[in-house]
């Protein structure tokens, strides 16, 4: 045993146990980086939104659509797991594959009801009507198209954006930010208005979130998203967020005031979809906090 106590000098002193100038440098360094690494994946994942709905938006062949649709959608996947592991050092827990099948088709079943139940209470107040037959083949074209678009939201909005900021703030944070971004970037749509960005912040973008603090899965959010496009675009043959209209099983017709059918933005921008959509975000909140899963300050760590 060594007896002989010699005085560590300040710099010694400063080197083990770190102070304002040493420590917290060592300490600033990680912090930084770790930024840099969180605005790339977020600007890298808008990039690869940006370009992957595209290269979607562009196919008009249903063979096309329905091969290179859902390949866009696995290449997404696949890299959001490859940055979660990189960038954030855990498993992609959200894309846990134990329970996908069953919350994506619990999501699909879920937009598609939604859909319909905008467009009922549309037909209702004589906001819709049919006018004649569509395209199977413009149908499947829409199918393989959205597989791509709703999958690449989803992993930037939900699975990028909401992800980071609910790990480090807190729930409501992360769906407030999540809903706005979401709402925001669809001002850049043919027919966008104000108040169409602010229907799908409240109506898509809030619903969403809350699937995905429901669940801590993008596999129901995921669901949702391409029930709700496939239904009010394939289906009903109404125009979505202002896109081009596409052929679908039927031709339709919206008319009336724009608060009610939506106008040129479509369904979407109806006070109706808004209404039922927003029910639908009160239920999943509320299993949100039933489950526990609704995290708040530093808690917000634990998801």
């Amino acid at each position: 045993m060594n007896t002989n106590h010699e005085k560590s000098t300040p710099v010694e002193t400063r080197a083990k146990f770190g102070d304002g100038a040493v420590g917290g440098e060592q300490r600033r360094r990680p912090l930084s980086r770790r930024w840099v690494q969180v605005t790339v994946m977020v600007v890298g994942f808008a990039i690869m939104m940006i370009v992957s709905n595209s290269i979607a938006a562009a196919l008009e062949n249903p063979v096309a659509a329905l091969v290179i649709g859902p390949l866009l959608a696995v290449l997404m996947l696949w890299l959001y797991r490859f940055a979660v592991h990189r960038v954030e050092r855990r498993g992609a827990t959200e894309l846990a594959p134990r329970r996908a099948a069953r919350l994506v088709l619990i999501g699909l079943a879920g937009g598609l009801l939604l859909s319909a139940a905008t467009i009922a209470v549309l037909a209702v107040f004589g906001g819709y009507r049919i006018t004649g037959w569509g395209s199977i083949g413009g149908a499947l074209s829409v199918i393989g198209i959205m597989c791509a678009i709703a999958v690449a939201e989803e992993v930037l909005f939900r699975g990028v954006i909401f992800g980071l900021v609910q790990r480090r703030w807190g729930t409501w944070l992360a769906l407030a930010v999540s809903a706005v971004l979401f709402g925001l970037v669809h001002l850049v749509n043919p027919g966008a208005t104000l108040w169409g960005a602010i229907a799908i912040t409240v109506e898509a973008g809030l619903m969403l979130g809350a699937a995905y603090a429901a669940t801590g899965s993008l596999w129901l959010p995921i669901g949702l998203h391409l029930g709700w496009n496939v239904a009010t675009v394939a289906i009903f043959g109404t125009v979505t967020s202002g896109s081009e209209a596409r052929d679908a099983l039927v031709t339709a017709h919206t008319s009336g005031p724009a608060w009610l059918t939506g106008g040129d933005f479509g369904p979407e921008a109806s006070i109706v979809a808004v209404i039922v959509c927003s029910i639908a975000t009160v239920v999943l909140l509320r299993i949100a906090q039933r489950r526990g899963r609704i995290f708040v300050g530093r808690d917000a760590r634990l998801s």
